[in-house]
């Protein structure tokens, strides 16, 4: 499904990229397991590689900006404008890690850390608006915070963007499950961080593909060099697994009901 540009409300994520301390034997892990296609960008644009699935846009991926830095997939929330979103992120607790800066004539980006720890960045866009194609295999179709403190994510997220929360209890002892909306559309989710997740993990945001089979894509990982974190486990959605990079990158696959 394309999403048609005009249907974006602020604080829907539409972009995701890769962070990776090798981005090109990260190219050859994702092209091979997903089918995409990769465009590597000029040195204008660091070597950044675009990556398409039947020729639509569906996520980027680059190097990393220091050493400390872990392998990521970042979440890109649309604003309209991203000097704007600094001081609500700022008000609402956030913290800014990259101020404001242009990306070429694509669009305008800042980095944030939230008030429960977790990495998230704002897209405002320009010439270029973000993915093309999602909610089919091989595209992105589901962006979910892991919190530390979900009760201070609901309020940041609130403020900084403007969602709505529809919090669902999960069952005993197992807290809620948050539905971010947009004017009234689902536009992204959050949970408490799993149990058996290690301490020194942040909160953060975890990045879904849609796949037409999950078990194959099990499998595939496996033969590439990644790793199973979680293995088949069912939900109302699809049955869905969560996996490793070879460069340490997490990331999950969802085989959606039809």
């Amino acid at each position: 499904m394309t999403l048609p540009l005009t249907t974006y409300k602020p604080g829907t994520p539409i972009w995701v990229d890769l962070g990776s301390k090798d981005p090109t034997a990260a190219t050859a892990f994702y092209t091979q397991l997903f089918g995409w296609e990769a465009e590597v960008l000029g040195a204008e644009a660091g070597g950044y590689v675009f990556l398409r699935k039947d020729g639509k846009l569906v996520a980027g991926l680059g190097g990393l900006m220091s050493d400390q830095q872990p392998t990521a997939w970042n979440t890109y929330l649309y604003v309209t404008d991203a000097d704007a979103a600094v001081q609500a992120v700022v008000a609402a607790g956030g913290q800014v890690i990259a101020p404001p800066f242009d990306v070429l004539e694509s669009g305008r980006m800042a980095v944030f850390m939230d008030s429960a720890g977790a990495a998230i960045s704002v897209w405002q866009p320009k010439q270029m608006w973000g993915g093309e194609i999602f909610n089919v295999p091989g595209a992105l179709c589901w962006n979910e915070l892991n919190s530390r403190d979900l009760e201070a994510s609901k309020s940041f997220y609130s403020k900084a963007f403007g969602l709505g929360v529809n919090a669902h209890p999960m069952g005993p002892g197992m807290g809620e499950y948050v539905e971010w909306q947009a004017e009234g559309r689902t536009v992204a989710r959050a949970m408490g961080m799993p149990p058996g997740v290690p301490a020194q993990v942040p909160s953060f945001w975890l990045v879904y593909f849609a796949v037409a089979d999950i078990d194959a894509t099990i499998a595939r990982v496996t033969e590439l060099g990644g790793t199973v974190s979680m293995g088949r486990a069912d939900s109302p959605q699809g049955p869905l697994a969560v996996f490793m990079d070879p460069q340490g990158g997490s990331f999950a696959a969802i085989q959606m009901n039809a």
